[in-house]
């Protein structure tokens, strides 16, 4: 009887194997099923799949569909463009920027847009008209449409400030922006890029894995473009600066909550794979140029040497500027310089 029990027990696990290894066939079949039909791509099935706001994935199935822009208040024209105070909609909030166009003749399509990304700001002393004027104005002369949007809870803009690095509400807003840009009725909506500075480049790291055809082009400076381990880990034992009070109590906030929910990038690697756009680099086709101070001590410019050479590894259309002696505002004499290297790419893939 003991070795009739032992017989059946046998054929019983044979079976729950065999049933096992065909439902395990079946999935590979049908994975790679929909990448010979187009559906999908090896480097896709091997993605991290998370269901969390802040995953690249779960974004990307997100509508970002803007609005038409409302002119708010129209300001006194600077050389050879026009500014306003602009709004859009962005998730219902309204979003205030600044907005220039230029004066000369509009061509057929439309003129070429720069969606400009600004670094972090005190939210609560945030002026719209404030602050990256000269960055503003190198881009506006260039015959350029720039939008800097304010980001939520910035300004007059609706909504609490959450950061960008543990949130994906501004990377959203800027979404926003990119689809309201493209209804603006003297954009070319097939000609816009993105120029980001410190965190604004995170947020345009983000926003280029999520939305891989609209961005033609992208600029950053001294960007916060490390991996999650390094922005968790190294970001404060390789830069000497102490944010205040306010930008690290936001930031420390959001950072808590995701690593009490989900742990860190050691203990739970495949949530922080989900979330990094570092893990999504074979799928950007913007091409991207960085540039750094060599005495950044904000930013490690090592974060941007680094995306630099994953970049080239992939394959990808890079450069990577650095500035001997120049802090994280790229400032004079090197401004001109980084600059002058900025207009030149823009116009390489807008004009």
């Amino acid at each position: 009887m003991r070795g009739n029990w032992k017989i059946i027990l046998t054929f019983f696990g044979v079976s729950m194997l065999i049933v096992l290894i065909g439902i395990f066939n079946a999935s590979i079949a049908s994975a790679l099923t929909s990448v010979v039909q187009g559906k999908s791509s090896i480097a896709n099935i091997l993605k991290p799949q998370v269901d969390h706001p802040l995953s690249i994935e779960t974004m990307r199935k997100e509508l970002f569909p803007g609005s038409d822009i409302v002119i708010e208040e129209t300001l006194a024209d600077a050389g050879n463009y026009h500014q306003y105070i602009a709004s859009y909609q962005s998730e219902g909030l309204k979003i205030y920027g600044l907005l220039t166009v230029p004066t000369t003749e509009k061509p057929a399509t439309g003129f070429p847009v720069i969606i400009f990304n600004h670094g972090y700001i005190a939210p609560t002393t945030y002026v719209t008209t404030e602050r990256y004027v000269a960055y503003v104005d190198a881009f506006a002369g260039n015959g350029y449409i720039v939008f800097k949007p304010d980001y939520r809870g910035h300004g007059n803009s609706d909504g609490k400030p959450e950061g960008t690095y543990y949130s994906p509400a501004y990377a959203t807003d800027v979404l926003n922006a990119l689809s309201t840009l493209k209804r603006y009725k003297d954009a070319d909506p097939n000609r816009i890029g993105m120029w980001g500075h410190s965190m604004g480049g995170n947020i345009i790291l983000r926003d280029i894995v999520v939305d891989t055809k609209d961005i033609k082009v992208a600029v950053i400076w001294g960007g916060v473009v490390g991996s999650y381990d390094d922005l968790l880990n190294n970001w404060h034992k390789r830069a000497t600066y102490q944010p205040d009070p306010q930008e690290l109590a936001l930031r420390n906030n959001y950072r808590k909550n995701l690593t009490d929910q989900y742990g860190t990038p050691d203990t739970n690697p495949s949530f922080w794979k989900a979330v990094d756009p570092l893990s999504y680099i074979s799928d950007i086709t913007t091409p991207i140029q960085l540039h750094t101070g060599e005495e950044d001590e904000e930013v490690p410019p090592e974060f941007s040497a680094s995306l630099y050479e994953k970049l080239i590894i992939a394959g990808k259309t890079a450069e990577y500027y650095i500035y001997p002696g120049g802090d994280h505002n790229i400032s004079s004499p090197n401004f001109e310089l980084a600059m002058e290297r900025s207009v030149a790419f823009f116009d390489k893939y807008l004009k």
